[in-house]
Protein backbone atom coordinates (compact mmCIF):
# COMPACT_ATOMS: atom_id res chain seq x y z
CA UNK A 1 0.00 0.00 0.00
CA UNK A 2 1.34 3.40 -0.92
CA UNK A 3 1.48 6.20 1.62
CA UNK A 4 1.67 9.97 1.59
CA UNK A 5 3.80 11.60 4.29
CA UNK A 6 2.77 14.96 5.69
CA UNK A 7 5.27 16.63 8.04
CA UNK A 8 4.11 19.15 10.61
CA UNK A 9 5.93 22.46 10.89
CA UNK A 10 7.43 21.17 14.15
CA UNK A 11 8.76 18.04 12.43
CA UNK A 12 10.36 20.16 9.72
CA UNK A 13 12.04 22.32 12.38
CA UNK A 14 13.22 19.15 14.16
CA UNK A 15 14.85 17.94 10.93
CA UNK A 16 16.58 21.29 10.46
CA UNK A 17 18.22 20.83 13.90
CA UNK A 18 18.94 17.10 13.59
CA UNK A 19 22.40 15.68 12.78
CA UNK A 20 22.98 14.82 9.11
CA UNK A 21 23.00 11.05 9.76
CA UNK A 22 19.55 11.33 11.39
CA UNK A 23 18.21 13.27 8.39
CA UNK A 24 19.56 10.57 6.06
CA UNK A 25 17.98 7.82 8.20
CA UNK A 26 14.66 9.70 8.14
CA UNK A 27 14.84 9.99 4.34
CA UNK A 28 15.30 6.20 4.04
CA UNK A 29 12.42 5.64 6.51
CA UNK A 30 10.17 8.03 4.55
CA UNK A 31 11.00 6.40 1.21
CA UNK A 32 10.16 2.94 2.59
CA UNK A 33 6.87 4.17 4.03
CA UNK A 34 5.88 6.04 0.86
CA UNK A 35 6.57 3.02 -1.36
CA UNK A 36 5.24 0.23 0.87
CA UNK A 37 3.16 1.72 3.70
CA UNK A 38 3.86 1.60 7.42
CA UNK A 39 3.36 -2.18 7.63
CA UNK A 40 6.80 -2.63 5.99
CA UNK A 41 8.45 -1.24 9.13
CA UNK A 42 7.58 -4.45 11.00
CA UNK A 43 9.96 -6.31 8.68
CA UNK A 44 12.94 -4.33 10.01
CA UNK A 45 13.71 -4.91 13.70
CA UNK A 46 16.06 -1.93 13.73
CA UNK A 47 13.14 0.49 13.43
CA UNK A 48 11.54 -0.97 16.57
CA UNK A 49 8.23 0.51 15.41
CA UNK A 50 5.72 0.61 18.25
CA UNK A 51 2.48 2.13 19.48
CA UNK A 52 2.83 4.90 22.03
CA UNK A 53 0.81 5.23 25.22
CA UNK A 54 -0.59 7.88 27.55
CA UNK A 55 -0.48 11.40 26.11
CA UNK A 56 0.83 10.03 22.79
CA UNK A 57 -2.01 7.50 22.42
CA UNK A 58 -2.85 7.06 18.73
CA UNK A 59 0.74 7.75 17.62
CA UNK A 60 3.59 5.42 16.73
CA UNK A 61 7.36 5.69 17.07
CA UNK A 62 10.17 4.33 14.87
CA UNK A 63 13.87 4.42 15.68
CA UNK A 64 16.11 6.31 13.31
CA UNK A 65 19.17 5.39 15.38
CA UNK A 66 19.78 4.47 19.03
CA UNK A 67 18.78 7.94 20.24
CA UNK A 68 16.51 9.56 17.63
CA UNK A 69 12.88 8.67 16.87
CA UNK A 70 10.23 9.67 14.37
CA UNK A 71 6.78 10.05 15.93
CA UNK A 72 3.81 9.78 13.60
CA UNK A 73 0.15 8.83 13.26
CA UNK A 74 -1.63 7.04 10.42
CA UNK A 75 -4.93 7.71 8.71
CA UNK A 76 -6.50 6.59 5.46
CA UNK A 77 -7.97 8.30 2.45
CA UNK A 78 -9.36 5.61 0.17
CA UNK A 79 -6.54 3.15 -0.55
CA UNK A 80 -3.85 5.64 0.45
CA UNK A 81 -2.28 5.77 3.91
CA UNK A 82 -1.77 9.29 5.21
CA UNK A 83 1.21 9.39 7.57
CA UNK A 84 1.40 12.51 9.68
CA UNK A 85 4.94 13.01 11.01
CA UNK A 86 4.67 15.00 14.22
CA UNK A 87 8.21 14.97 15.64
CA UNK A 88 11.73 13.82 14.87
CA UNK A 89 13.33 13.89 18.25
CA UNK A 90 15.95 12.45 20.57
CA UNK A 91 14.16 9.95 22.82
CA UNK A 92 12.03 12.52 24.68
CA UNK A 93 8.30 12.27 23.99
CA UNK A 94 7.17 15.51 25.60
CA UNK A 95 5.10 17.65 23.26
Amino acid sequence: MKAKIIETHGAQKDLDKAPKEVVKSYEVWARLVEEHGVAILRNFKGYHDEKLKHEWEGHRSSRLNLKWRVIYHVGRKGNLEIVGVVRITPHDYRR
